[in-house]
């Protein structure tokens, strides 16, 4: 059987509607991880104008149709092609699912949000070790005490991710992830959680916790779930998002959004 890491999009993504249910955290190295969030139309320009007021937790990649499931970006099905999906109805999460085409609604837009598992393979070579891979588990996240833009109808807190780094390579990660910055770019914050309103990092709100070792310190990257905080807050009718650290395996390459 093939490893996660060397599949081609299309064989992972037939996985994932065949019912597998995993983080995709070093799936289909070189291959372009994407966050989802599927809104009504109605609420489709408030969504694109808060994405582009939160550039760096909402980075957009591609934009679907009205009622149209697959984009550019992404070949598959997105009712279907990701391992997991979260259902959300008045900002309350009513439901995880594997398969989203029984809610799915044809006046759905869906954006494609980028994701920091697309500058991973770039940290692991410049040998920051990714301690969720280490450990098998999903990505830490958390949400913050600092606030996105607001825009028209949405709002909410930033979440972000967290790898802890050594202290040594802190510099490192920094250069490395600025120049992905359509994928989330540099790290929001540094150091002492409590700064930006993270108690307990043993406690995410979203994902598993890792450990942080001595001489280490948390790095902290806008989260493209941060979409999905904003639904939480604000309540809309309807929306479908990724069940964090559930990616959309996309068809385009991480190079594509490499920058010199």
């Amino acid at each position: 059987m093939t490893e996660p890491a060397w599949k081609s999009p299309t064989d992972a993504r037939a996985e994932f509607r065949g019912g597998l249910r995993v983080p995709t955290a070093g799936w289909c190295a070189g291959w372009t991880q994407a966050n989802l969030i599927a809104v009504p139309r109605a609420l489709a320009y408030d969504m694109l104008l808060y994405a582009q007021r939160n550039p760096r937790p909402c980075p957009v990649l591609d934009v679907s149709d009205p009622g149209v499931v697959s984009t550019r970006l992404f070949g598959g099905d997105l009712r279907t092609d990701l391992p997991a999906y979260r259902i959300f109805e008045r900002g309350e999460l009513v439901g995880e699912v594997a398969d989203a085409r029984a809610v799915w609604r044809d006046d759905l837009v869906a954006f494609l949000i980028g994701c920091s598992f697309t500058f991973e393979a770039a940290l692991a070579e410049a040998g920051v070790t990714l301690r969720h891979q280490e450990m098998g588990v999903n990505v830490p996240m958390y949400r913050t005490s600092l606030r996105t833009l607001p825009a028209g109808r949405l709002g909410g807190p930033l979440v972000v991710s967290m790898r802890p780094v050594p202290a040594s390579l802190v510099a490192t990660a920094v250069k490395v992830t600025a120049r992905y910055p359509a994928v989330h770019g540099a790290p929001v914050h540094v150091g002492d959680p409590r700064t930006i309103g993270v108690t307990d990092l043993d406690a995410p709100d979203f994902g598993d916790p890792v450990e942080v070792r001595p001489g280490e310190l948390p790095v902290f990257w806008a989260c493209g779930v941060t979409p999905q905080a904003a639904v939480m807050e604000s309540k809309p009718d309807f929306a479908i998002g990724h069940a964090p650290g559930h990616m959309g395996i996309t068809d385009a390459r991480d190079s594509e959004y490499l920058v010199p």
